[in-house]
């Protein structure tokens, strides 16, 4: 089987994607802007071949050499994990006559306002919601929501370009900060704990599914510097208090008619016990989340996903024995980093359990935090139990410091 895959080698989870075609049998030929010796060498080292082309933007660039490509060699699949570039994928897979998702099926899951009317007509529960395109759209929305509301991009991932907004003087500054935005969704806001449900499926069955909780809200640690933020990977998709955002995933899984991939949901547990869908994205979550679900069942889900997009049997058994927490941190001061404190007494008292480190070395220009989740570094902790593994993830949040200067 050939499998194309865009971008191969970007985002860093890609690059495990693209080895777990390999560990299939697949032939995989990747599709980048940069040269093959640039690419992460499990991308590299797992790719049959390789089309550098222009622009990944330029779709009609992409279209012609991979049309020219499938006169010598037969193009089975075409897949897309990354966001930017879904509904391309879906395009170019109508052009080339590839099976997959088309575009009809991909913008739902692209485009929040049409996502909520599909939902909404399956009598799912949603914030209330409305499109807006201009700042008169945006106050039109305002007034029929009602304030505390959210404002966001209708095509965003994660919590980019999104605002809480509680009274009409927050609204006119967040409709300042959103002005290069072209298209917004105004959404009612929920209260509550915000979390996943993720799933693999294959064929319209769900051969994985997960659940991690984000401490706190994106929404809260985006907005303040000093927050780590975390993931963490929660060991029970059966506990009974998550039994609601569990059915809703399923139910939207269904509504939405998705087939085969990963899925990525995002919802809200109300404090009375009310699940509230968030939004859902047809490839697999970031922030290092997919790395959380292998270190919580000692698994390979980036395989697990490869098995259900080329069709055979899903061999990853989930242990699920593990809790598994990713802490973001960010570097105290501007300009380069020049000192961490505190990691070699967090990895004495953690011992195995701490289970990954990537901070930024000595030297290198600390990361803008409003653009990234992975910030200055993070470190995954795991444990078989809860409250232990909040505790450490705790502990690196507040005894783990980089300074930058």
């Amino acid at each position: 089987m050939n499998i194309v895959i865009l971008s191969p080698g970007y985002p860093a989870e890609m690059a495990e994607f693209t080895r777990g075609l390999a560990r299939t049998g697949a032939s995989v030929i990747g599709v980048g802007e940069h040269p093959a010796d640039t690419l992460p060498g499990n991308a590299r080292n797992n790719l049959a071949h390789y089309v550098q082309v222009r622009s990944l933007v330029d779709e009609d660039g992409v279209y012609q050499q991979l049309s020219h490509l499938a006169r010598h060699v037969a193009i089975d699949r075409l897949e897309c994990l990354w966001e930017p570039f879904m509904l391309m994928a879906a395009n170019l897979r109508e052009r080339l006559e590839l099976p997959g998702m088309n575009v009809a099926a991909t913008e739902p899951f692209r485009d929040k306002e049409k996502m909520k009317q599909v939902l909404d007509a399956a009598g799912l529960r949603t914030p209330r919601h409305r499109q807006a395109g201009d700042s008169e759209g945006i106050r039109a929305a305002a007034r029929a929501i009602g304030f505390p509301l959210v404002i966001k991009p209708l095509a965003g991932a994660g919590s980019a370009d999104t605002h809480r907004v509680d009274d009409t003087a927050a609204l006119e500054r967040v409709i300042a900060q959103v002005s290069h935005v072209q298209n917004l969704s105004v959404e009612e806001y929920i209260e509550g704990e915000e979390y996943t449900f993720d799933t693999v499926c294959a064929d319209g069955n769900v051969v994985y599914e997960n659940i991690a909780w984000y401490r706190p809200k994106p929404m809260i640690g985006r907005a303040e510097e000093w927050i780590s933020m975390q993931t963490v990977n929660l060991r029970r998709v059966d506990d009974p208090r998550l039994q609601s955002g569990r059915k809703l995933g399923h139910a939207v899984l269904k509504a939405l008619g998705f087939r085969t991939g990963f899925t990525h949901m995002e919802w809200f547990l109300k404090p009375d016990g009310e699940a509230v869908f968030g939004e859902i994205g047809a490839r697999p979550p970031g922030g290092r989340s997919v790395d959380l679900m292998n270190y919580s069942n000692d698994f390979d889900i980036y395989t697990g996903w490869a098995e259900a997009v080329t069709g055979r049997s899903f061999s990853q058994i989930a242990q699920r024995a593990y809790h598994a927490a990713a802490i973001f941190k960010r570097a105290i001061g501007q300009g380069h980093i020049r000192h961490i404190e505190g990691l070699e007494v967090l990895r004495r008292r953690f011992g195995d359990a701490l289970v990954h480190v990537d901070l930024l070395p000595h030297g290198a220009p600390r990361r803008n935090w409003k653009q990234t989740l992975i910030s200055d570094g993070y470190l995954i902790v795991r444990h078989p139990d809860l409250a232990t593994t909040l505790e450490m993830a705790d502990l690196v949040g507040t005894d783990l410091k980089i300074y930058a200067e």
